[in-house]
């Protein structure tokens, strides 16, 4: 189905549409969107297994505000994407890095579901660590994945909550801030992949977006012999607290230009970090 709330994130349509999608037993619903309040994606995740916006913008106003060409997305637009999307997933197969699914011992007998891609000569591989409201099936976490193997680069693309705590989680939300748990499940899957074949020789980087930023510093802190560099993406560094300046890995961290509350939270946490580190405001939206 497809229609003009896909295009446009009218809230109250869009979860009138989730709700009733709901009720014929979809195997994953997705919601995507370029632009969005925070507290809107918010609601969305109580009923989407996931939701992808490219910004947050505060204070948001109207949607329109955030859009230089505001019609009807077309048909031949979607399918235009598409066929990009296929050809990229056609060239990293080329390149041998099919993907396949591993289960990944994270220790406290947890097993975690993941991803795994290792192109032919990759020179290292990077763990993702996805925050609240977003999996290993995120189309904006598999798009970086993608190109990161365009350039040799290994990815392990796992979700931290087990399949029955991501369950829970949908009406409790009591775990995506438990960055201890979180940071264990890093360090666990970091240890896996030190001795998995395919990638035992390969240096390990973190990729963290929202809490899960917070998880991969603390895991750094954990394993500085695992844990090469880690990268934040619109993640919350700060809920790493005191361990920050125990962060030993190069650190870059990546914030939205119009995230203005995530941008300070960014800016404190990069004061307290003390290791070879990096903070990037990317171009807002208007500027892509």
């Amino acid at each position: 189905m497809r229609s003009r709330y896909r295009d446009r994130f009218e809230a109250g349509a869009v979860l009138a549409a989730l709700r009733g999608l709901r009720q014929q037993s979809p195997a994953r619903v997705i919601v995507a969107v370029p632009v969005a309040a925070p507290e809107t994606c918010e609601l969305m995740e109580d009923e989407a297994d996931d939701v992808v916006c490219a910004a947050t913008p505060e204070p948001f106003h109207a949607v329109g505000l955030w859009y230089e060409d505001f019609e009807q997305t077309s048909d031949e637009e979607v399918r235009e994407l598409l066929e990009r999307a296929r050809e990229e997933r056609r060239d990293a197969r080329a390149q041998g890095a099919g993907e396949v699914q591993v289960d990944v011992a994270a220790g406290d007998r947890v097993a975690l579901e993941g991803d795994l891609a290792v192109p032919e000569g990759a020179i290292g591989v990077v763990l993702f660590a996805h925050g609240s409201g977003s999996s290993r099936h995120s189309p904006r976490n598999r798009q970086v994945a993608r190109t990161l193997q365009r350039f040799r680069l290994g990815t392990l693309l796992i979700d931290l909550l087990t399949p029955e705590e991501g369950e829970a989680e949908r009406y409790t939300r009591h775990l995506r801030f438990d960055i201890d748990l979180l940071a264990d499940r890093v360090v666990g899957a970091a240890r896996w992949l030190s001795r998995y074949p395919l990638t035992q020789h390969l240096p390990i980087g973190c990729f963290g977006a929202s809490t899960g930023a917070a998880a991969a510093l603390v895991a750094a802190t954990r394993e500085p012999g695992l844990v090469r560099a880690v990268v934040s993406r619109g993640g919350r560094p700060d809920l790493a607290g005191e361990e920050l300046a125990a962060v030993r890995a190069p650190t870059l961290l990546i914030v939205g230009g119009n995230d203005h509350q995530v941008i300070e939270m960014n800016r404190e946490a990069f004061r307290r970090l003390r290791t070879m580190k990096e903070l990037q405001i990317s171009a807002p939206p208007s500027q892509w």
